[in-house]
């Protein structure tokens, strides 16, 4: 088992290397993917708003594609004081802002989704392993939501690396993944 702060302090590394250009084809390259997975059939659809700065996935790939099934599109907003989310429904009306995290967040004065209704939840991964467990940033925010998720809920983690082989230190807190998306290859877990 590896370390999940120095695993997440090499993933982190490995991922502010990448150029933006890499950045945006690995992106597109998970979005397409995400089309080759029997997911496309649900209703409420949960997705991140990336990082920028962080490098993470640009998520507006796989957000066209819902919005191109015609899908609910849920994003969340972080409360720092509890590690918790609140959720809220993506519409043309909803205002975006970005957190002096430099996370892109809905204003709270959108509409509340319960997180019972969503089916499926596209989930950030700093690192994985081919068991499915995850390294985020260590707060616990998706382990919490997760949580508060139907127990049938799809769980797709999405990576910029190929899943390592060896298990990821976990604990009782840790919700793992149903699938992991990397650029090469889907990994179905379940």
């Amino acid at each position: 088992m590896d370390s999940k702060l120095a695993l997440r302090k090499e993933y982190v590394q490995r991922r502010q290397a990448l150029t933006l250009d890499q950045v945006e084809e690995y992106s597109l390259q998970i979005a397409n993917k995400a089309l080759e997975i029997d997911i496309w059939s649900h209703s409420n659809y949960h997705i991140f708003l990336p990082i920028e700065k962080q490098k993470e996935i640009n998520t507006e790939y796989l957000l066209h594609i819902l919005q191109g099934k015609d899908k609910n599109v849920v994003i969340s907003r972080s409360n720092f004081k509890n590690f918790s989310m609140s959720n809220y429904l993506l519409t043309d009306q909803t205002k975006l802002t970005v957190n002096t995290y430099g996370i892109p967040e809905p204003d709270e004065n959108g509409i509340a989704v319960d997180e019972k209704s969503i089916d499926v939840v596209f989930v950030p991964l700093v690192a994985a392993d081919r068991f499915g467990n995850r390294i985020g940033y260590g707060k616990g925010f998706y382990d919490r939501f997760l949580k508060k998720c139907r127990p049938d809920v799809l769980k797709i983690g999405l990576s910029f690396f190929t899943p390592l082989e060896t298990k990821i230190d976990t604990n009782s807190n840790d919700i793992g993944m149903d699938y992991i998306i990397h650029r090469q290859e889907i990994l179905k877990v379940i």
